[in-house]
C-alpha cells in the first residue's frame, strides 16, 4: 500500500476544517450519520468561537488507478499564535494542502504557512475553497496565489468544502503529486514524536511519525533526548475512531501508549528507538516553543471560601498536562497575594488557556496586564531574561536593556494604506517594504517592537480596514532602546503588578494616562489618596483621589469661630492618623487599566 503524508494549512478561518470533515466523508471514514461540524475539533472552545487550537492527526484510505493509497493528514491552526503547533505538523509530512478562502484570497497567515512548508522542502498543492458562495473570486484568488507565492494559477484545485464540490480530484491530486515518504536510511528505529495530549485513563498518548524501521507493540523503547525507556501497551491510528494496530513500518504515523505518567516525560521532537538496539543519531529535531508574552493569574478571592490558590494550583497544573507550550511558577504580590506568573505564545494563546482555566478547572482568576520578555545586559556583560516589569533591578546595574523586534507583514485593502502607515510609524515602526498582490490589496513589511503590537494594535488595524487587514509577524531579534522602568505608588506603596516598562519618549503619557484611569477605577476612602508615577526617584505624573469629608460643624449653629475651628482639626488630625495606617483596596478593573494606551 502507497503511503502519503500530508498537513491541510491555511489562514484562520478559510476553511481548514470544513475541508478535513469533507476528505473524512469522501474517503468513507465517517458515516453521514456520524457526520458533524468540525469533526476533528473536541474542545467546546473550538466549536464555539469556530478555531482551531490543537492539531489533529487522521488515517484514511483513498483508491487511485486500482492502486490504494493510505492518507495520513493532520488538520492544523491557523492562528499566528499556534504558528509552533504547524511547524510541529509539517516535520512530518511530505506534502502540504494550502487552503485559500474564495472571498477573502490570500492573507498574512497564508503566506507565513506557505513559507513553513517551502522552507521544509515539502510539495505544496494550492487549493481555492469556498467556491460556492456568491461573492467568490476564485481567478482571481488564484492570480493572488500566483503573485504572492509563485504556484501556476493554472496548477489551483477550485473546490467547496461545504458541497463536496472538487473533492474527489484534490484526492487524486494529493495521491499523484505528493512524493512517498523517504526511504528508510538505517535499520534501527527512528520515529519522530510530533504531538502529544494527557488522557486521564492512559496517561499521556503520544503522536509519532515513524521514518527509519519498525515500531512494535510491546518493545522497549528509548527517548533519546531524555533517555527514559519505556514499553509499549497499545499502538494505533485515528480514523478517526481509534483503531489498534500491532505495528507501524516506515513512514506510517499513528499514536502510542506506554504508561507515562506526567507530559513533561515526553519532549515533542524527540526519537523514539529500540532500548537494546538503538540508533546512533536522534533525527534533527525543532525548538522547544519560546514564550514571549507573560501575565499574572491570582485567584479572585472570595468573603465565603477566602483565597482560591490551591484550587487556581490544581487548574494550572492539570491544563498544563495538555498544553506544553505554556509555563507557570509562583509569584506573590502585596496587592493580590499569592498567584502564578504565566508565559504563552500569544495574546489569543493567554485569552484561551484564561478561558479553559474558567470552564475547565471552575475557578476564577484576576489577571494582570500583558508584558514581553525582554534581555538586560548587566554591567559584567551577562545578560539575564526579564519577563516582569518588577524583576528589573536599579538602573545604575545594567548597562542596556533589549526589547524583541518583530518583522510585522500586513495585507490590507490599498485605500487603507494611507490610515495604517502613521499607526505604524506611531508605535515606533520601521518602514521595510510594499508590494502589490492585487489591483485592491496591498502588503507591507514593517519591523516594530513586540510591546507595541501586544496590546490593541490588531484590533485598530481591523476598525481601521473595516475588518478586512490581516497581520502575521515574528521575532527576528532583540534590540537595545531607551527603555525605563514606570513604578506605579498608590499611597506612597509601589504596586508592582501595575509597574511596566516603556520607551523613554512614551513613558510621561503613559503614566499619565494609567494614573487618571486608575483614578476612576480606585474608590474614594475617608483620607486622600495620591497616585504617582515613578522612574527611579523621579515622579513624572501625579493624581490625587480627594478623600470623603464628613461635615463636623454642622451641628455649630452660631456661637465662637473657634469652635469650628477646634472640631476641624480634631477632624484633620483623624484624617492623618488613618492615611497612615489605612489600607487601598485595588479593584481588578485598576490592573486592565494598563491595557488601555490612552490612543
Amino acid at each position: 500500500m502507497e503511503i502519503r503524508n500530508f498537513s491541510i494549512i491555511a489562514h484562520i478561518d478559510h476553511g481548514k476544517s470544513t475541508l478535513s470533515d469533507r476528505l473524512l466523508q469522501s474517503t468513507n471514514a465517517v458515516s453521514e450519520r456520524e457526520a458533524r461540524q468540525q469533526f476533528l475539533d473536541d474542545m467546546d472552545l473550538e466549536r464555539e468561537r469556530g478555531i482551531t487550537i490543537k492539531a489533529s492527526a487522521v488515517t484514511v484510505r483513498h483508491a487511485v488507478d486500482g492502486v490504494e493509497y493510505m492518507l495520513n493528514f493532520i488538520d492544523t491552526p491557523g492562528h499566528v499564535d499556534f504558528t509552533y503547533e504547524v511547524s510541529r505538523a509539517l516535520t512530518a509530512c511530505e506534502g502540504a494542502v494550502l487552503v485559500v478562502d474564495s472571498t477573502q484570497g490570500v492573507e498574512a497567515q497564508t503566506i507565513a504557512n506557505a513559507y513553513l512548508a517551502i522552507n521544509q522542502d515539502l510539495e505544496i498543492i494550492p487549493v481555492v475553497n469556498k467556491i460556492d458562495l456568491p461573492s467568490a473570486q476564485p481567478d482571481e484568488v488564484a492570480m493572488e496565489i500566483e503573485q504572492a507565492l509563485g504556484f501556476p494559477a493554472e496548477d489551483a484545485i477550485y473546490c467547496s468544502a461545504k458541497t463536496g464540490q472538487g473533492i474527489q480530484e484534490l484526492l487524486d491530486r494529493i495521491c499523484r503529486q505528493l512524493p512517498p515518504p523517504r526511504a528508510p536510511q538505517t535499520k534501527k528505529l527512528r520515529a519522530l514524536i510530533f504531538d502529544s495530549h494527557y488522557d486521564d485513563y492512559r496517561g499521556v498518548v503520544i503522536y509519532v511519525r515513524v521514518f527509519d524501521g519498525h515500531l512494535n507493540h510491546g518493545d522497549k523503547v528509548r527517548m533519546m533526548g531524555t533517555g527514559r525507556t519505556y514499553i509499549i501497551t497499545e499502538l494505533g491510528k485515528y480514523t478517526p475512531k481509534p483503531e489498534k494496530v500491532k505495528s507501524f513500518g516506515p513512514g506510517e504515523t499513528g499514536y502510542l501508549i506506554a504508561s507515562i505518567k506526567t507530559l513533561k516525560d515526553v519532549r515533542v521532537g524527540d526519537t523514539i528507538t529500540i532500548d537494546n538496539d538503538p540508533a546512533e543519531e536522534p533525527l534533527p529535531g525543532y525548538e522547544e516553543p519560546h514564550q514571549m508574552v507573560f501575565c499574572d493569574f491570582y485567584p479572585a478571592t472570595s468573603t465565603e471560601k477566602g483565597s482560591d490558590f490551591e484550587e487556581l494550583r490544581e487548574a494550572v497544573e492539570k491544563l498544563s498536562l495538555n498544553d506544553a507550550s505554556f509555563t507557570f511558577h509562583p509569584v506573590h504580590s502585596e496587592a493580590l497575594g499569592f498567584g502564578f506568573r504565566c508565559g504563552f505564545l500569544g495574546l489569543l494563546h493567554m485569552d484561551i488557556i484564561q478561558e479553559r482555566l474558567d470552564r475547565e478547572g471552575g475557578v476564577e482568576v484576576v489577571q494582570t496586564a500583558p508584558t514581553v520578555t525582554y534581555e538586560l545586559k548587566t554591567r559584567d556583560g551577562v545578560v539575564h531574561e526579564i519577563t516582569n516589569p518588577a524583576d528589573l533591578p536599579d538602573g545604575s546595574l545594567w548597562e542596556e536593556l533589549r526589547e524583541p523586534i518583530c518583522k510585522v507583514e500586513l495585507i490590507i485593502p490599498t485605500d487603507n494604506v494611507g490610515d495604517i502607515m502613521p499607526l505604524c510609524l506611531g508605535r515606533r515602526g520601521i518602514y521595510k517594504q510594499q508590494q502589490l498582490i492585487s489591483e485592491t490589496r496591498t502588503m507591507i513589511d514593517f519591523e516594530m517592537p513586540l510591546a507595541e503590537i501586544i496590546y490593541d494594535f490588531y484590533d485598530k488595524l481591523k476598525s481601521m480596514t473595516r475588518g478586512y487587514g490581516t497581520m502575521d509577524y515574528e521575532i527576528i531579534r532583540f534590540q537595545a532602546d531607551r527603555l525605563v522602568k514606570v513604578d506605579i505608588l498608590v499611597n506612597g506603596d509601589i504596586v508592582e503588578a501595575l509597574s511596566f516598562i516603556a520607551h523613554k519618549d512614551n513613558a510621561d503619557k503613559r503614566g499619565r494616562v494609567l494614573l487618571t484611569r486608575l483614578k476612576d477605577q480606585i474608590d474614594r476612602h475617608q483620607f486622600e489618596i495620591p497616585l504617582q508615577a515613578v522612574i527611579g526617584g523621579k515622579v513624572i505624573a501625579r493624581e490625587t483621589i480627594k478623600s470623603m469629608r464628613k461635615n463636623v460643624t454642622a451641628k455649630c449653629y452660631g456661637g465662637d469661630v473657634t469652635r469650628k475651628r477646634k472640631l476641624l482639626e480634631k477632624q484633620k488630625k483623624g484624617k492623618k492618623k488613618m492615611k497612615s495606617i489605612g489600607s487601598v483596596e485595588i479593584p481588578q478593573e485598576a490592573f486592565m487599566a494598563v491595557l488601555d494606551q490612552g490612543e
